[in-house]
């Protein structure tokens, strides 16, 4: 059983990668190792596979990383609008309080 070898430069996240391994634990294993600032996953499928299914089981593997990033790029997003949502109520209850002084 031959592994598969996906690489991402160093902007990646980490996080992701263990999440989309995690995700795939059924149906391959992952080695993730950091050389020379690139992220190195090397998957073990559970079962032989054929050419084809390698390929499938790699394309599985960026789905799934790519979902993790838009899930962590979202999460960012929602923390912002919150902090900016705030940010704004305070200024805009500040701004009362001066006018009615």
């Amino acid at each position: 059983m031959a592994d598969i070898t996906v690489e991402f430069g160093s902007s990646q996240s980490i996080g992701a990668l263990r999440e989309a391994a995690y995700r795939l634990i059924g149906e391959a294993s992952c080695l993730i190792d950091t050389v020379d600032a690139r992220h190195v996953c090397r998957l073990t499928p559970k079962k032989a596979l054929a050419g084809e299914a390698d390929e499938a089981l790699r394309a599985r593997f960026l789905d799934l990383v790519t979902d993790e990033n838009l899930a962590r790029e979202g999460s960012r997003r929602d923390v912002r609008d919150v902090i900016l949502a705030l940010a704004f109520g305070a200024l805009a209850r500040e701004r009362e309080d001066s006018k009615s002084r």
